[in-house]
């Protein structure tokens, strides 16, 4: 099912990108180390952030000012070989429940939404095949598809994901030297890579994507490396099993994720329904979309 929603983002006067605030730190079954940071109203309904590829905890800033005004406490973890969270270089998609389970124990939240951005759909697919009853609703906001769903995948994504799987160490120099420029460049360095017209986003948003992109790379290159090899694969994830409801987020100007693998993504789960904003780059597609994804019933 597809709707098209062609509303534009609320002011972007009201947005404010929170103090930077040390993140908090639970234990995976093996000992593993997962940062994660919250957002919007301290005791309110819970949603776990997906993060996109590469990402960390801080891109949940931008889903302060929503979170507040929807009583919802977001909860954004750093994945694996991301921020301050410690290295898997050996996980998968399917493992993506053993890094959020831990999260969600150590807050003592039974049940959680979950909201992902990017590269961080399939993990957020995984969490709600894997944990059942504990996840309320799914939203995937401009959401990486299953390579079989993706149809043209924009050259840089195909590049990355060849360099991952042969020379994963050129690609950890590579990040390591795009962080390094990022630290010195202006925001629309980064924000150029997620959006079509960089000028014309917010300058606290843009400060916010900056932010994300270089806590992602501030200890480990892994996490990234690890994702964009996994992305030419198929996810193992059995979307059967994904029994809460799903929505999708996504822009009919998306050049990151073309909307027909969204379309795809959408026909092969069993309770899914597909929003279309019209016009809406990747970013763009994540600004419009949080209200409305964080109004969910819970």
């Amino acid at each position: 099912m597809a709707t098209t929603d062609s509303a534009r983002p609320d002011s972007t006067s009201e947005r404010r990108t929170p103090a930077r605030q040390a993140p908090s730190v639970a234990r995976s079954a093996d000992g593993r180390r997962i940062a994660y940071a919250t957002y919007g109203a301290p005791d309110g309904d819970p949603v776990v952030f997906f993060h996109g590829t590469p990402g960390s905890r801080r891109l949940g800033a931008l889903l302060e000012p929503a979170a507040r005004a929807n009583d919802v406490r977001v909860v954004a973890p750093d994945r694996p070989g991301y921020g301050r969270s410690s290295p898997e270089p050996d996980r998968t998609v399917g493992d993506a429940a053993a890094s959020v389970r831990p999260v969600l124990d150590d807050l003592g939240v039974e049940r959680a939404a979950l909201v992902a951005f990017s590269g961080g759909a399939p993990h957020a697919l995984a969490t709600a095949a894997s944990l059942g009853d504990r996840v309320t609703g799914v939203d995937l906001v401009a959401g990486a598809t299953p390579p079989s769903f993706g149809g043209d995948t924009p050259a840089v994504q195909r590049l990355l994901s060849g360099l991952a799987a042969a020379t994963p160490s050129l690609l950890g120099a590579l990040f390591r030297g795009q962080a390094w420029v990022a630290s010195r460049a202006d925001s629309s360095f980064v924000v150029a890579q997620y959006a079509e017209d960089p000028d014309a986003v917010p300058e606290d948003a843009a400060t916010v994507v900056k932010e994300d992109f270089l806590a992602a790379f501030e200890r480990h290159r892994s996490g990234a490396v690890t994702e964009f090899r996994d992305a030419a694969d198929d996810w193992g994830i059995d979307l059967d099993a994904v029994d809460p409801p799903v929505r999708l987020w996504h822009g009919t100007a998306d050049a990151n994720v073309p909307i027909a693998g969204a379309e795809r993504l959408t026909e092969a789960l069993p309770t899914a329904e597909l929003r279309v904003l019209d016009g809406a780059d990747h970013l763009g597609t994540l600004l419009r979309a949080v209200p409305e994804a964080l109004s969910r019933p819970r």
